[in-house]
């Protein structure tokens, strides 16, 4: 189940018999039983209500039953937001295996969650459209006529193209195996978007507005080892050792692992938190409100949004700038490019590349033309 987030939903939500929440969905999940179903309609009654269409739509049955056909009960998990739920009910009868047959095998492959998350989403959106048509011989000259409606028509970005285009080319080579069939589709070329950053003054307001010590270290941390906030919520208290000076990250994006110093300064700070809060040789670093689970990413997001107001600063940028700034300051430093790239697990020398283009290192140290004039 997904909703948007409202402390009284949550509150309703949480009086459900054997309800628990689910960090790598991002959901909450109960068992799928009839008598747990009415619980959770009786809790939320009062304060929401409960778009069971898609449901209706697989398995035929009277709103309000806890039954849902196998592409019900292994999809609903993945698609987070009522659109979604919709784009699942508006598909024709003919295509209502395709998203099973997608989920399943991006399952049996490993992949991530939000990768299910996207693929699913995206096959969804393609499915709606088709209406009656079956997807698994539509022709690829017409799947080429779709994405270009998709590029000029619903002025879909080059990034959500890309995640489209993966999904289908997912479907027709990996599922139906039909091979080098997306050969002749072409890709759209991404812009080349310069990564957003605080400069040292603003990092050093930021870590001074923030008053609460659990967020004042986690924000360090991000900054201090160029974390993600993914890894700096799900940082285990064993994954740090005091005694080499590292960090080890595990299974971080794209399932790698990699080591990050650690600063003397952030180990101070942690030994401070560590004895302010208590949170536990064997779980999460930063426990979340829920036991057993982390800290919530958006908790995080909102905490630099409120501390980037209180500090005076106006430029954009989210915990994903914090690493962006630990990368640039680097550079400054005259870090070797290839040293951050393994620093933040990169796969690939390009991606690491493009912080050369917003440090400073070099810059200043080429003078303008305007400043060999003569203008007196």
């Amino acid at each position: 189940m997904h909703f948007p987030y409202t402390a009284v939903l949550q509150r309703a939500v949480r009086k459900t018999r054997n309800i628990r929440w689910g960090q790598s969905g991002k959901c909450w999940y109960i068992p799928f039983e009839k008598e747990y179903y009415d619980d959770l309609l009786r809790n939320v009654k009062p304060v929401a209500g409960i778009d069971n269409s898609a449901l209706k739509q697989y398995n035929g049955k009277k709103e309000n039953t806890a039954t849902a056909s196998p592409v019900g009960r292994a999809l609903l998990p993945q698609l987070k937001t009522a659109g979604s739920l919709k784009a699942i009910a508006g598909i024709h009868p003919v295509n209502g295996h395709v998203l099973q047959a997608v989920h399943q095998m991006l399952v049996l492959k490993a992949y991530s969650s939000s990768t299910i998350k996207t693929y699913t989403n995206e096959m969804s959106q393609f499915l709606q459209a088709l209406k009656a048509e079956v997807a698994d011989t539509f022709p690829v000259n017409r799947i080429k006529a779709y994405l270009q409606y998709c590029f000029a028509q619903l002025k879909l970005s080059e990034n959500t193209l890309h995640g489209r285009i993966s999904a289908l080319k997912f479907y027709y080579e990996n599922v139906l195996k039909k091979e080098k069939f997306f050969l002749e589709i072409p890709r759209p070329k991404k812009p080349l978007l310069l990564p957003h950053f605080f400069n040292q003054d603003e990092i050093a307001n930021i870590i001074k507005a923030t008053g609460n010590l659990k967020h004042k270290v986690m924000l360090m941390l991000a900054y201090s080892a160029g974390l993600r906030v993914s890894e700096v919520v799900t940082l285990k208290t064993s994954a740090v050792d005091s005694r080499r000076m590292c960090i080890f990250i595990s299974r971080a994006k794209g399932k790698k692992d990699r080591i990050v110093p650690l600063s003397p300064v952030i180990l101070v700070m942690l030994r401070e938190y560590w004895n302010a809060y208590h949170p536990g040789k064997d779980g999460y670093l930063f426990p979340g409100q829920i036991k057993g689970e982390p800290y919530s990413t958006r908790s995080l997001q909102m905490v630099l949004m409120a501390v980037k107001k209180k500090a005076g600063i106006m430029k954009s940028g989210s915990i994903h700038a914090l690493r962006h700034s630990f990368a640039t300051h680097l550079l400054d430093k005259g870090t070797d490019v290839t040293m951050i790239m393994k620093l933040l697990g990169h796969n690939d020398i390009k991606t690491t590349l493009r912080y050369l283009h917003v440090t400073n290192r070099d810059m200043l140290q080429i003078i303008s033309p305007l400043d060999d004039l003569k203008l007196d």
